[in-house]
Order: C-alpha cells, then sequence, then structure tokens
C-alpha cells in the first residue's frame, strides 16, 4: 500500500504533471472570470478583485503549482490558494446542493460546477505536503479570506444565488465558520509539514 501511494505521488508531482494541472487551472480560472462577467459589470471598482472568489483561488493555486514547477514555494500564494480553494470548492458545492433541494434542478451547468469546485478542494489537499508557508502567510490569508466575507455579506457583493436570496443570513453564517475551519486546515499542515520536513533533515 505504501508502495502504491509512493508511485501516486510521483506521478503528482512529476513537472510534466504539474505542467497539466497548470494549464488546466489556468483554464479553469479564466472560465471563473468568465463566468462572473455579469456580477462584475454592475460591481463598484472598489469590490471588483473580492468578487469572482473561485476563480481568484485557482489563481492563486495556478501561481502556486507554476512556482513547484520551476522549484520554488510562493509561501503566502500557497496557503492563500489552500485556504481559498478548499473553501470556494466546499462552497460551491454546497449552494448547488441546496439550490437542487429548493428547485429540485441545477441542470448540466450546476453539475459540471459541483464537480470542478469539489475537484477544487481535492487537489488542494493533494498537494498539502507540498507547501511550505509559515504562521505569517496564514495569518494574512486568514486576514484576506475574513475581509472577503466580510467584503460578501456585509457589503452585498456574494455570489449570486438569486434561488437561495431568502437565506442569506444562514449562508454568511455558514460561510464564515468555513472560512474559520479552513484556516484551521492550514494551520494543521503548517504543523505538520514543519515536523516532517525537520525529521527529514534530522535524518540526512
Amino acid at each position: 500500500m505504501k508502495s502504491f501511494f509512493s508511485h501516486v505521488w510521483l506521478l503528482l508531482s512529476h513537472r510534466s504533471f504539474l505542467s497539466l494541472l497548470f494549464i488546466i487551472n489556468l483554464l479553469g480560472t479564466v472560465y471563473g472570470y468568465i463566468w462572473y462577467g455579469s456580477q462584475l459589470s454592475r460591481t463598484e471598482p472598489i469590490f471588483l478583485i473580492f468578487v469572482p472568489d473561485s476563480p481568484t483561488a485557482s489563481l492563486f493555486f495556478s501561481i502556486a503549482v507554476l512556482g513547484w514547477i520551476f522549484g520554488k514555494h510562493l509561501k503566502l500564494i500557497e496557503a492563500l490558494a489552500l485556504i481559498t480553494l478548499v473553501k470556494y470548492g466546499i462552497w460551491a458545492v454546497v449552494m448547488n446542493l441546496l439550490t437542487l433541494a429548493e428547485i429540485g434542478s441545477i441542470g448540466p451547468s450546476g453539475w459540471m460546477l459541483v464537480a470542478s469546485h469539489g475537484l477544487m478542494a481535492v487537489q488542494a489537499i493533494l498537494y498539502m505536503t507540498n507547501y511550505r508557508f509559515s504562521m505569517i502567510h496564514i495569518v494574512i490569508a486568514a486576514i484576506w479570506t475574513l475581509h472577503n466575507d466580510v467584503i460578501d455579506y456585509v457589503f452585498g457583493q456574494m455570489p449570486t444565488y438569486s434561488v437561495l436570496s431568502q437565506y442569506s443570513s444562514q449562508i454568511g453564517y455558514f460561510t464564515f465558520w468555513l472560512s474559520i475551519t479552513c484556516i484551521a486546515i492550514a494551520y494543521i499542515v503548517y504543523t505538520n509539514n514543519r515536523t516532517l520536513y525537520r525529521d527529514q533533515i534530522k535524518s540526512r
């Protein structure tokens, strides 16, 4: 079993696979910004950077993967990628499933969003041993993430799910605790990786 996982990790960390992963995430990022086009067109300029949550998360991951391809660790970007990919990946899956429960159907595009956003969260976790961020990077990423929640649910810039508009307060509450959970995940990854690589250095 250990040998199996070793072979899987060799594949996941191979430069060719990372290059493919970078291209997929970059294309997904572009598509995501296009998908947000109508909402961005009516958004005040001061809020523009905080509206397209999922494509910005995949952009962070694309940049992190590009760093790995060239043997670099962009630590703040890695922290932002992990927290926001898991957060918005799970968030979009939950919102689409709630829409399904509310109206009984989400159509092919809805299921595409469920699959693509679910994979966003999965890929962030798959590469958890690759991250090299420290506590200061987690703190900065946490501030970004929680500030984004304030912009979304205090200033009304959350992604548009008109069917669920009556539940905006509950969704805001869920989103806040989802952010806290993802920040906690980043802290766990940080402590585990710090111990892992400290032990590897000692064994050399």
